[in-house]
């Protein structure tokens, strides 16, 4: 009878909470028994771990296969904990070494190929990751948005035979070389606005006290063309503000590096859906409002909401 202890984590919301994923080895007919709450891609994650390690030369052990992801009443969801369960079937079976497990956490979606694919939240798993004091292993697809979180130890990887080398200690895993340089915003222009003295004007004071706006008026007057250029009226992203908007977009799965400090422009239509516009769903995910906290939230034809 064996069992290994590792660490990963779950989305919950813009939080990620700490998952333990504990994998016991028992004798008796050959199955594989995955709980603690599992969505349906979670439990997708049996098919998915015998093929990475059978194709990465590794042996799936022909015995009682019991995957706890606890705690238990919390739901887990993506594909995030593929990389976890698959190493903890490798340590509980002693292929690779269980005694340097409880310094990392493990996030990774696995391919039949035993490659690592991106998972979404990367940068809300980083931010936890760098209070814990462990380093975070993930793929290095997600590399570029995790870095911009400050002091977080992360090793990217490329595919579960390579996390298993830095594990065995044979080739061990090379930092990320450093944080993502994102290019500046570059915001539509409010010169390019011929006219419109009283809307320009609206735009500056909204824009100076952050407060909301109404515009009415005809089509065609240029509403839409001055609401997209109030984000480039508002002042430059601190690291916080950064940080909080870049995590919601983050869980969403929407965020990109280079669009790190850009203040967001959300634009819905009026036939979005209530769990659309405020969040929420069966698996609770942000809506536009949260995507537009420290931007801009534009409702074109207000009334037809």
């Amino acid at each position: 009878m064996s069992i290994a202890l590792l660490t990963s984590r779950a989305l919950v919301g813009l939080l990620a909470p700490e998952v333990t994923v504990e994998v016991h080895l028992a004798n008796g007919l050959p199955a594989f028994t995955l709980v603690g709450l599992p969505d349906a891609e979670v439990r997708e994650a049996r098919d998915r771990v015998r093929a990475a390690l059978q194709t990465g030369q590794f042996e799936f052990p022909q015995r009682r296969i019991t995957v706890n992801l606890a705690p238990a009443d919390l739901p887990k969801e993506g594909g995030c904990f593929d990389l976890p369960i698959a190493l903890g079937i490798l340590a509980a079976s002693g292929q690779i070494p269980a005694n340097r497990l409880d310094r990392y956490e493990f996030a990774g979606e696995l391919s039949l190929t035993g490659e690592l694919r991106p998972v979404r939240g990367a940068l809300a798993l980083a931010r936890q990751a760098a209070h814990s004091g462990r380093t975070l292993i993930l793929p290095i697809a997600n590399a570029p948005e995790a870095a911009l979180v400050q002091n977080v130890q992360m090793l990217p990887a490329r595919s579960l035979s390579a996390v298993a080398a830095h594990l065995c200690g044979h080739t061990l895993l090379a930092p990320h070389d450093g944080a993502t340089l994102a290019p500046p915003p570059a915001y539509p222009d409010l010169a390019d606005v011929k006219g419109q003295a009283h809307a320009r004007r609206a735009l500056e004071v909204a824009a100076s006290g952050q407060h909301s706006l109404l515009l009415y008026g005809p089509p065609g007057t240029g509403k839409s063309m001055l609401a997209q250029r109030l984000p480039g009226l508002l002042p430059p992203m601190d690291d916080r503000e950064a940080l909080e908007s870049a995590v919601v977009q983050s869980i969403e799965g929407s965020f990109r590096p280079e669009r790190w400090r850009h203040r967001p422009l959300r634009t819905p239509h009026h036939t979005a859906s209530t769990a659309a516009l405020v969040g929420g769903g069966g698996t609770p995910r942000p809506g536009e409002i949260s995507l537009a906290h420290n931007g801009v939230l534009y409702l074109d034809e207000l009334p037809k909401f």
